[in-house]
């Protein structure tokens, strides 16, 4: 029996339908951007049916970050509450709406876990920063293109220690000593997953 072995997993590719899967985000691309845009001017019944369509998607991304569903829940209606004030310095020329609501959820996330840290954890800042902003580049420009279901996919394609670091980093707000202790591993060990993670996560989402 012939057998054909992947020896590159940067060739893997995404296993989802990804025609209708555009198609799909191009739709809600469009309806969401109107609601954030009428939520701008004021309109209450735009900004519930937003809430009613994305509060689930928010809330998950927040609980990934805080692992606390009562900080996740205040967290997540903090992140509302500031939608509601900002959604007038909404930009679609910069990004769809999820995306901008998925970047403040997971900000306010971070910002949460920092003040219930120690002010003095110089280290830990510097480094969630470093990587953050790097993921935080992909995450953006996946939530314009994909559904949720192609990021899984792509994340499965991933070897298991690099999404394992690379999950525990992101969604944990941990620093990479914090990473490489709880894996037991080195610090470069840690460093070298997330970055070869990163670039495996772009090819298979197709993101430059």
């Amino acid at each position: 029996m012939n057998r054909t072995v992947v020896t590159d997993e940067s060739e893997l590719s995404c296993p989802t339908d990804m025609a209708y899967v555009v198609a799909a985000r191009t739709a809600e691309t469009a309806e969401l951007g109107a609601l954030l845009e009428a939520t701008a001017t004021g309109d209450t019944g735009a900004f519930s049916e937003l809430y009613k369509r994305t509060s689930s998607r928010v809330y998950g991304m927040v609980l990934r970050v805080l692992r606390d569903p009562g900080y996740a829940e205040e967290t997540a209606q903090e992140v509302f509450l500031q939608i509601w004030k900002q959604a007038g310095t909404f930009d679609t020329a910069k990004g769809s709406a999820i995306a901008w609501m998925m970047t403040l959820a997971h900000r306010r996330a971070i910002d949460r876990v920092r003040s219930e840290q120690s002010s003095a954890d110089r280290e830990h800042v510097y480094e969630t920063r470093n990587y953050r902003d790097e993921f935080d580049q992909v995450t953006e420009e996946v939530w314009r293109r994909f559904e949720r279901q192609a990021v899984l996919d792509c994340l499965n394609a991933l070897t298991p220690t690099q999404r394992e670091s690379l999950t525990i980093a992101y969604y944990g707000g941990l620093s990479y000593r914090e990473v490489a202790d709880d894996l037991g591993v080195a610090v470069p060990t840690v460093k070298s997953r997330i970055r070869d993670g990163l670039i495996k996560l772009r090819g298979c989402l197709g993101v430059m």
